[in-house]
């Protein structure tokens, strides 16, 4: 029975010919469809697995089960380069959980009755400035930056291309180190 590109309906069933027909009958109406369409309704047996077959699946992981078919297992997603707006992503993420757990430490602090505002001047009056402000900075900008970026992609969709996407993740990138130097040396 040929398929159809459009419509495809996998069933299963259980009994004789007649509850198939009744059912593509319904499946028909139900959708609408045009006679063509409806006598082109593909039928997908289902594969039903013994206990033990099931038991002897379970105990196999992934690439056992591939082997044994003679398939090919799929590469780890670290073999491929992955273009900068990809890593422009990742980042995005990472600085927000930074940021989320930095403000969760703070949170935490003035939940205990500390007050967090001398513990950060201590912090910048030691030697652990430099790093702290590091730590501080960098997530903060690039987050900033790239949440200007996306405002201006939804203000002008128009703009959005993979060339400017591109750019925009080297510029958010760039902005982000420098303005991380500049806070570090303040």
């Amino acid at each position: 029975m040929p398929v159809s590109p459009h419509v495809m309906i996998y069933a299963t069933f259980i009994g004789k010919k007649k509850n198939l027909e009744k059912m593509l009958a319904f499946a028909s109406r139900s959708l609408r469809l045009r006679p063509s369409l409806a006598n082109s309704l593909a039928m997908r047996p289902m594969t039903v697995l013994s206990k033990q077959s099931a038991e002897e699946y379970k105990k196999q992981n992934y690439t056992q089960r591939m082997s044994s078919k003679n398939m090919p297992v799929s590469p780890h997603v670290m073999i491929y380069a992955f273009p900068v707006v990809a890593w422009g992503s990742v980042a995005g993420r990472a600085t927000g959980g930074m940021l989320w757990a930095g403000m969760s430490g703070i949170a935490c602090l003035s939940a205990a009755g500390v007050d967090p505002v001398p513990v950060m001047q201590s912090v910048g009056d030691s030697s652990l400035a430099p790093a702290a402000k590091l730590c501080v900075a960098f997530p903060l900008t690039y987050h900033f930056l790239g949440g200007v970026r996306h405002a201006y992609w939804d203000a002008t969709p128009e703009a959005v291309t993979n060339e400017q996407v591109e750019r925009a993740s080297y510029a958010v990138a760039g902005g982000a180190i420098c303005a991380t130097a500049v806070a570090c040396v303040l």
